[in-house]
């Protein structure tokens, strides 16, 4: 697969098959995301790899739970806080893999682990695997219990929970609004 061809083929996966991401492939998943630039060359990543069902479970229900509880009113739409409060939503749509991508806290630990996320991402898709970042599970991650729940060590900042399989339905191009350019000079 071409890089542009992976860079406007990819898009987040929300319905996932069963079956279960191969510990090869993770691992390859973790290369390509390691090949990411960082900040002064630390390359500060911590890669947690949950694949147990019952653990994604707790993590969707401590996550959605915590978003409740603390989303102020009126940040979300308000089709967002219904799926929260719903039973049968699970934040992981179901994925037979969660990798969350760490960094050492300092200064640019989101940038070195978004970079390392956009290189996974884009490793998967070209793997034949879809992704999606989960939004949803970052807040409950950052807390003592769900960097205890990952094994995230104290130094760290959890960052980048992305879910990863086989996608059970093929996934549309959604259309891209025009950039705001400004040329200066």
């Amino acid at each position: 697969m071409e890089l542009t061809e992976a860079i406007y083929g990819r898009r987040a996966t929300r319905a996932y098959s069963e079956a279960p991401v191969p510990k090869d492939v993770i691992e390859s998943l973790i290369d390509a995301a390691i090949q990411a630039p960082s900040a002064i060359n630390e390359q500060p990543w911590d890669f947690a790899i949950v694949q147990d069902r019952q653990l994604l479970d707790k993590i969707s229900t401590m996550a959605k739970a915590h978003m409740i509880e603390t989303m102020p009113s009126g940040s979300f739409p308000e089709h967002l806080h219904e799926s929260l409060e719903s039973p049968s939503f699970h934040i992981f749509y179901h994925a037979p893999a969660l990798i969350t991508i760490s960094a050492r806290e300092g200064a640019w630990a989101i940038e070195n682990a978004t970079l390392a996320a956009e290189n996974l991402m884009l490793a998967a898709h070209e793997k034949g695997l879809g992704s999606c970042w989960i939004g949803f599970a970052q807040r409950w991650l950052e807390t003592p219990e769900g960097k205890q729940a990952l094994g995230i060590p104290d130094d760290f900042v959890p960052v980048a929970p992305i879910i990863i399989g086989y996608s059970a339905t093929p996934i549309a191009s959604v259309p891209r609004r025009p950039p705001h350019l400004r040329w200066i000079g």
